[in-house]
């Protein structure tokens, strides 16, 4: 192949996908220079420092908020176009833009985080193991949970973040380049980090909370019909489908609800209701599905799906190059 051939975006999404796949997050890479969303995260934890000043009033720190985000996004799109227009157009080119797409894909970590919560049930004293290794993927309090509360957990992190981490940023990166997926994944992270009800973040993290619901809409609703898809080779396409049509409105989230209800009924079993975060804030929340309770074999399960997924997004992104 010479030099000068270049690659089509889809096919370097195609192959970021293949190299997050296989490396996951390289942490002799990362321990020599930080990852991106740990940079993301950096330069809003000091726009929030500057900003997010306690004694203004609601609406100037909800307007301090919308500044802010508008801040980073257009410096993730100047330097992602900056970045796509500085790399030689050629192969090589190609591969480093290859590279750093994969660096904001979450696929194989995802995937290594929720499979080891399983690997934690199956060993036979594994509850307080896996109550730490769900704690690294959700936010809530986990000394209490059950073996049913960890699986429920991870399978819903597995669907949701499937949808944030996966379909989304593959999504923004076929409609914007390099610019739509770093502008994505910073809102993203903003939202992660300010986008919560608190005291603190109420106002300031308003803007970055519905701007990440608006670039999920399409992302979450296209994870589950990719979730339906896979689930036809259990033969639970139909089951998955109604489900999600008939419950992901009463999730509190505007997008999270397609796919965790999608995920609930290809698995047949119940995801959501209470849960109970850290200060001891308890939320009532509506459970998705009519099945019954998680165990680790829905992990196991859950992971498979998602495996199915990946590849049936894959297989569609090299199809639409020809």
């Amino acid at each position: 192949m010479g030099v000068d051939v270049q690659l089509s975006s889809g096919f370097i999404l195609a192959l970021a996908l293949l190299v997050d796949a296989v490396s996951g997050e390289p942490n002799w890479l990362y321990r020599r220079i930080s990852h991106p969303v740990i940079l993301m995260s950096n330069f809003l934890m000091l726009g929030e420092q500057w900003l997010n000043k306690p004694t203004w009033h609601f609406g100037l720190r909800r307007l301090a908020g919308l500044l802010l985000i508008l801040i980073a996004m257009g410096f993730m799109g100047c330097l992602g176009f900056g970045i796509e227009h500085s790399l030689p157009q050629n192969i090589w080119g190609d591969l480093a833009l290859i590279l750093i797409v994969s660096t904001v894909l979450a696929a194989r970590s995802l995937y290594d985080h929720v499979r080891d919560v399983g690997l934690a049930l199956d060993d036979s004293d594994g509850l307080d193991s896996a109550r730490e290794s769900v704690g690294l993927i959700i936010g809530r309090h986990t000394a209490e949970l059950d073996e049913p509360a960890i699986s429920r957990a991870a399978i819903e992190s597995l669907a949701e973040n499937f949808s944030d981490g996966v379909v989304a940023p593959v999504f923004w990166f076929l409609i914007g380049g390099l610019p739509g997926i770093l502008i994505y994944k910073m809102v993203n992270t903003a939202d992660s980090m300010i986008g919560h009800r608190s005291e603190r973040y109420e106002a300031f993290g308003w803007a970055s909370a519905r701007i990440d619901d608006g670039l999920n809409l399409f992302p979450a609703r296209l994870t589950a019909i990719l979730f339906t898809a896979a689930s036809l080779f259990q033969a639970r396409a139909g089951f998955a489908i109604i489900t999600a049509w008939k419950y992901a409105k009463l999730h509190a989230s505007p997008n999270a609800g397609w796919p965790e209800a999608a995920m609930a009924g290809a698995l047949d079993l119940r995801l959501g209701g209470p849960r109970q975060y850290p200060g001891n804030v308890v939320v009532d929340g509506a459970w998705l599905g009519s099945g019954g309770e998680a165990t680790r074999d829905h992990i196991k399960r859950a992971l498979r799906l998602a495996n199915i997924s990946w590849g049936i997004m894959l297989g569609a992104i090299i199809l639409l190059q020809f």
